[in-house]
């Protein structure tokens, strides 16, 4: 597969303009071809190869070569988001980078102009020229990041309700975790046989008879 930043990328507007770019470069438009750029005119995104492949009835490899051809020379660019199959996008109009949350998948295109204030930080700090075409930056979208806080507060919450914290001691028997409320007099927990509660040991669960 072709190094997408390597190679120069070829200008157009539109599929004709996309076709004469690529007869210029020499490069033979056949029928499979050229519905696979048709089929990247008119997804909203980048796509994956299968996705062509189903929406056209074409062979999987026969669109993955073409890809590769259209990449070779410079018409297309392929991302990595995530963990599944790289996804392709047509260039003509410039390149694309990405944000891309690693909880609900949810992905941003943007400019590189967008994130060029990033790429400077990282050059100034760490001397890496950064590119955000190949591999996105990931992290959590601004939804997934409320959430999270949401759920901490909410634990937090249920903590302070629960009164697990200061005011009592946790420790575990075996597999179960457990707390014991502080004695109000001296502030150390009650005796397990006085207060006839139940332990588990071992994932066994018995009950300590009370005196």
């Amino acid at each position: 597969m072709t190094d997408a930043p390597d190679t120069p990328r070829l200008a157009f507007n539109d599929l004709p303009g996309a076709v004469d770019a690529l007869r210029a470069r020499g490069l033979r438009l056949t029928t499979p071809r050229k519905l696979v750029l048709e089929a990247l005119f008119t997804a909203e995104g980048p796509v994956s190869a299968e996705h062509i492949a189903t929406a056209l009835e074409l062979d999987v490899t026969s669109v993955y070569r073409n890809l590769e051809a259209l990449e070779e020379h410079g018409l297309t660019r392929h991302v990595h988001l995530g963990h599944g199959p790289g996804l392709y996008e047509l260039v003509g109009h410039g390149e694309s980078e990405f944000l891309s949350c690693e909880r609900c998948g949810a992905v941003r295109t943007l400019t590189p102009e967008q994130l060029d204030p990033v790429r400077e930080r990282v050059k100034q700090l760490f001397g890496y020229e950064a590119r955000f075409t190949h591999f996105p930056i990931v992290g959590l979208c601004p939804e997934c990041a409320r959430r999270g806080e949401r759920s901490r507060s909410g634990a937090e919450s249920r903590i302070d309700r629960d009164g697990v914290g200061d005011e009592s001691q946790q420790h575990s028997h075996g597999h179960h975790v457990h707390s014991h409320p502080r004695s109000h007099e001296s502030g150390e927990p009650p005796h397990p046989h006085e207060s006839g509660e139940q332990h588990e040991h071992a994932g066994e669960a018995r009950r300590t008879p009370s005196r």
